[in-house]
């Protein structure tokens, strides 16, 4: 691949990463102030729950 093409769709790439994370953000600062902590709160539940499970066997090959 030529560096010019490499460099435009670098760019292009980059552009369209920024513009998720702008809306990302917008859509954050919209959110109750509570979202993010119930947010991370489940997630924490979840992570608990999973290190909580018994482990399951591993398959005999």
């Amino acid at each position: 691949m030529h560096s010019e093409t490499h460099l435009v769709l670098h760019r292009t790439r980059a552009a369209e990463l920024r513009a998720e994370a702008d809306a990302y953000r917008s859509a954050a600062r919209r959110d109750a102030p509570g979202a993010l902590r119930t947010r991370l709160g489940w997630t924490l539940v979840e992570l608990g729950l999973r290190l909580a499970a018994a482990p399951r066997p591993a398959p005999a090959v």
